[in-house]
């Protein structure tokens, strides 16, 4: 599926990168260090990744005659975030070299497609149905049942466009606050842990996939990542085994972020997939032997995959608002990495950074995770 092999971009070749947000900044970074140029296309001026690339094009997504002068300039275009317009992804992917294609896009930036692609990929998601318009509501609950949650169909993250409902009038009210759009409706998952697993896709199929790791959130927001994930190493197989599923079906070259629920009988349930580096795979920046973002930068380069081999245990924590300015406080911890974004204007639910805290591997990790984080380290 993912057709002919092609030569691998040479050093010094320019990546092209549709947002610049951290994401795109880390890989930029990722990308120096192996000798590649970078160049951000963005509608927002002085954005995190233009601070640390060789161009930036500040224009909106939809402009064509602006992407045709990124075209010039990048020698492959990548996405730092999946909510690029699908029309501007197709534009750009008819006329150079774009990894991964629009298709992974479509499906990761709609709800209903990505629990559709899902489905048939024979992934198992919570209950779910679609919400075309008003008349739907009352029906879609009593198909899901009295407990439910509530998403738009595109354009949400971080809980926002969600909410949790258990009647109609509840149902009816998210729907208007969200402005009457498309949308999905899920049954309520009862689950243990949240997992998330990332993936890496080359050119010529080969997959590398990062050890599975335990999300926590705090007000819709990941908070914490815990690395490895505590659950038994069956589990683990199976969680990896879903998201390189995913990677195949997607046909991807780059990265693939699967978010899951594990619950107590031991089923896995995929909840949402993301096409580039994802938040939840930060702490691989400092605990492996290659971290998302040089592996990201080798895909689409279309090099050999690196080892996603862990060296040590770690905690992610992301710096949400203020915490950012504990950064003598963090520093002053020889085991800590920090990674600051380069935003100004912090602000209550602003991801202003984050903090890899490394721990040997040893035995006893779930007891000395459980530790350091009711200790907040």
């Amino acid at each position: 599926m993912t057709g002919p092999v092609v030569a691998p971009l040479p050093p010094g070749s320019v990546i092209g990168i549709m947002g610049g947000g951290q994401l795109g900044r880390m890989t930029a970074l990722a990308a120096a260090a192996l000798g590649y140029r970078t160049a951000i296309f963005t509608d927002i001026a002085d954005s995190p990744a233009s601070q640390v690339c060789d161009a930036t094009l500040v224009a909106p997504y939809e402009d064509r005659q602006a992407l045709e002068r990124f075209m010039d300039i990048a020698d492959v275009v990548t996405f730092e975030f999946e909510n690029i317009p699908i029309g501007t992804a197709e534009f750009l992917a008819g006329r150079c070299l774009v990894r991964p294609h629009p298709r992974a896009l479509a499906i990761a930036q709609d709800r209903a497609l990505e629990k559709a692609f899902l489905n048939e990929s024979g992934i198992p998601t919570a209950p779910w149905v679609e919400i075309a318009d008003a008349d739907a509501l009352e029906a879609a609950l009593a198909k899901i049942g009295r407990r439910a949650v509530f998403k738009t169909a595109r354009l949400g993250y971080d809980g926002k466009g969600q909410a949790t409902v258990r009647s109609v009038p509840m149902l009816r009210d998210a729907w208007h606050a969200a402005g009457g759009v498309r949308a999905v409706l899920e049954g309520f998952v009862e689950f243990e842990r949240e997992l998330s697993v990332i993936v890496a896709r080359a050119t010529d199929g080969t997959m590398r996939s990062f050890d599975v790791a335990e999300n926590r959130h705090a007000r819709h927001i990941l908070d914490v990542t815990v690395a490895p994930a505590r659950i038994e190493a069956e589990v683990a197989a199976r969680a990896v085994a879903m998201a390189e599923r995913v990677a195949r079906g997607l046909d991807l070259v780059g990265l693939v972020a699967v978010e899951m629920f594990a619950c107590a009988d031991g089923t896995l349930l995929a909840n949402e997939i993301a096409p580039r580096p994802h938040n939840s795979g930060h702490w691989t920046m400092d605990a492996c032997v290659t971290g998302q973002f040089e592996q990201f930068a080798r895909a689409v380069c279309g090099l050999p995959l690196g080892s996603p081999a862990r060296h040590s245990n770690v905690i992610m924590r992301n710096l949400i608002g203020d915490d950012a300015g504990r950064w003598a406080e963090i520093l002053a911890d020889p085991d800590n990495r920090l990674h600051l974004y380069g935003k100004t204007g912090a602000r209550p639910g602003r991801k202003m950074g984050h903090v890899n805290r490394l721990y040997p591997i040893a035995d006893g990790w779930a007891a000395t995770a459980e530790s350091a984080l009711r200790n907040g380290e």
